[in-house]
């Protein structure tokens, strides 16, 4: 997302280089100057270091090694402290057997289901927001006659699409972002493709803005998108096919800029329909939101699809959590009962005293001198049952319970 931001910034000093150069030819001839500087960076690894995760996931230990040093020194950090130096050890005992470096090939990604599934979704998805773009474009012109107007207009639209994927994306989810920009751009399609005639200008205009804006976020999202479903090891040539397959659509521009020609209603017909049919596949799609990115192929192909309003767990939860809070509550609990049962001895006590002390002023004289303890007559005891009712009870008990068996 931040190249994003940094190719918005290049289209704004593109006029300015423009009034600079006066010409075309000058023009064409510094910007390729400018691309021939960062292709120079390929002879230069220390200008441009290769990713540490895909040295990892492709076995190049001593190549990622080198490089996470190289990292930390660049950064200021001292590369003697102990995390670094026991990955560093980690990384040199790993390497002590000399292990095969494993390539993958993007010849690779066909032989998979989920993987190439993702793949062909993303790139369509791509394709169709750079296609559809100009059929948008087209209609500004009659309201934006200059061309600085038109250009401004549509710099600031890709920098309202780039800031609202960025908003979103991580609230909501990227699917959900991708399916709901790719409605926005299949609905003011087919309103500006059946009653472009019957509308107001105002709303002509409006619905244009928006297609664009929609159809800007459709292609930065699936390329985005696509950098975090797709896995470490096949990463950069599959995010370098849908890169491809939108650079595609952006080449069918000048078909829309054929004065008097048909071509440009059969355009408008065809991304049209391929924006209602991407809006079903989107739903393919797995979600990669608090998801690790997955590094080989089998982690690629055990991505699911999760529902559309139901948000993923994150993976980076505190398995012991649950645990601690169990063995909490029992201590709690535990606590409760003894303080329950502290409270019941102290009003058991407190109530025997209260007694005591009633019978002590019941016993006392009128005027305040306690008497004699009042005597109480001694409990009768029980009459003894009679021998003869006793043996006759268990004699009738005994006859009934044989009777009984």
């Amino acid at each position: 997302m931040v190249a994003g931001f940094f190719w918005i910034a290049g289209e704004l000093l593109l006029p300015a280089l423009a009034l600079l150069c006066r010409e075309w030819r000058v023009l064409q001839g510094a910007v390729t100057l400018i691309l021939a500087l960062l292709a120079a960076c390929w002879w230069c690894p220390a200008l441009l270091l290769e990713s540490p995760r895909w040295l990892l996931a492709t076995r190049q230990l001593e190549r990622a090694r080198k490089t996470l040093q190289a990292l930390a020194e660049s950064g200021g950090t001292d590369a003697d402290s102990c995390n670094q130096e026991s990955l560093f050890a980690e990384l040199e005992s790993l390497s002590e057997g000399s292990p095969q470096p494993r390539y993958h090939a993007v010849c690779e990604i066909f032989s998979t289901r989920v993987i190439w599934k993702n793949s062909v979704i993303l790139g369509f998805t791509a394709f169709i927001g750079s296609g559809i773009r100009h059929c948008f474009t087209r209609n500004l012109a009659p309201h934006l006659p200059q061309f600085f107007y038109s250009y401004f207009l549509l710099v600031g639209t890709e920098a309202v699409a780039c800031t609202f994927v960025c908003l979103t994306a991580e609230r909501f989810g990227r699917r959900a972002v991708l399916l709901l920009c790719t409605v926005l751009t299949g609905i003011s399609s087919l309103l500006l493709l059946a009653l472009t005639q019957y509308l107001l200008d105002l709303i002509v205009l409006t619905l244009s803005v928006v297609g664009i804006t929609a159809s800007h976020a459709v292609a930065t999202l699936s390329i985005f998108f696509a950098s975090e479903v797709l896995p470490t090891v096949v990463r950069g040539a599959g995010l370098g096919l849908i890169v491809g397959a939108s650079f595609v659509g952006k080449a069918a521009a000048p078909i829309t800029a054929i004065p008097n020609s048909r071509g440009f209603f059969l355009h408008h017909v065809v991304f049209a329909s391929f924006a209602i049919l991407s809006v079903l596949s989107i739903m393919l799609l797995p979600e990669s939101q608090g998801r690790s990115l997955p590094e080989s192929l089998q982690d690629g192909e055990s991505q699911r699809r999760p529902p559309l309003f139901r948000r993923p767990r994150r993976e980076d939860h505190l398995p012991l959590l649950a645990s601690q809070l169990g063995r909490a509550g029992q201590v709690l609990v535990v606590h409760q009962d003894l303080a329950r049962l502290h409270a019941g001895r102290l009003l058991l006590h407190l109530h025997g005293e209260l007694r005591g002390s009633g019978v002590g002023r019941a016993s006392a004289g009128p005027h305040g001198i306690r008497g004699p303890p009042r005597q109480h007559p001694a409990p009768r005891p029980a009459p003894a049952p009679c021998p003869t009712a006793t043996s006759s009870l268990v004699n009738s008990g005994g006859l009934s319970l044989m009777s009984s068996r």
